[in-house]
């Protein structure tokens, strides 16, 4: 790798980072930007699960104040996610990686139209909030562990599966991110030390990307507010359906 791709994929981190704070779908265009500088799908999507990984700490302290009361509930919900997390993983680097070639567009074509359907899914949480429910419903913890699975594999919009079943299963769309954050941060912490120890990862791009993400989360909070997410989304989703498309005549 030359140092102009370094600086190429540092700059699309540092994007795809402003663009998780302000309507989520980073990872739809930092991926195919690393197959488009030479790496393999797999290698290019463990290298992007790890380059992101700082970014998910900066959710979790921006929700600190909404965890008074929840810690066995995020205790629970974080042994579901280390264990699907690890599941995902392990099924990634152990099948065989023409697999993953065959199943990648399909997944970001999912995660974009995920990514598309998510303001109305917002929506329709918000209307049906009844309060927060006492117990958690035993599907609740079937369905994040397919969640997890499905983020430690690959994981573009795992944020907005995870907004619509807990939004579900709490009651509190709120409460629903708050809790969101924390089992994204622990899935990608998993991620981060499997993919670390044994899967092909560039480091060279992590070194650049990570604080470069981490940055543009930073950068995206602060104008968020400023900038119409709807336009940026719709950008976002047809980028994603594009490079769905691309990705099925290449592989």
């Amino acid at each position: 790798m030359s140092a102009a791709d370094l600086l190429i994929a540092s700059g699309v981190a540092l994007l795809a980072g402003v663009i998780n704070s302000i309507a989520g779908g980073g990872s739809l265009i930092l991926f195919p930007t690393l197959v488009a500088l030479g790496l393999g799908t797999v290698p290019a999507n463990v290298t992007n699960s790890i380059a992101q990984w700082p970014g998910y700490i900066g959710g979790v302290v921006g929700f600190r104040q909404e965890y008074g009361g929840q810690r066995s509930r995020l205790i629970r919900f974080s042994v579901v996610a280390v264990l699907g997390g690890t599941v995902g993983s392990v099924l990634l680097l152990t099948t065989p990686s023409a697999a993953f070639d065959t199943v990648v567009p399909v997944l970001v074509l999912v995660a974009s139209l995920l990514l598309a359907v998510q303001p109305l899914v917002t929506k329709r949480l918000k209307k049906a909030e009844e309060g927060e429910h006492t117990r958690d419903p035993v599907w609740l913890y079937v369905a994040l562990f397919l969640a997890t699975v499905y983020g430690g594999y690959f994981g573009g919009a795992l944020g907005v599966i995870l907004v619509g079943v807990l939004g579900l299963g709490l009651g509190k769309l709120k409460l629903a991110n708050a809790v969101k954050s924390v089992i994204s941060l622990v899935t990608a912490t998993v991620t981060l030390v499997i993919f670390g120890f044994f899967a092909d990862v560039s480091w060279a791009y992590v070194a650049v990307c990570a604080p470069a993400s981490l940055l543009g989360g930073f950068l995206g909070a602060k104008v968020a507010t400023r900038i119409p997410t709807t336009p940026l989304r719709v950008l976002i989703v047809v980028f994603g359906i594009s490079v769905a498309v691309f990705l099925y005549f290449q592989v």
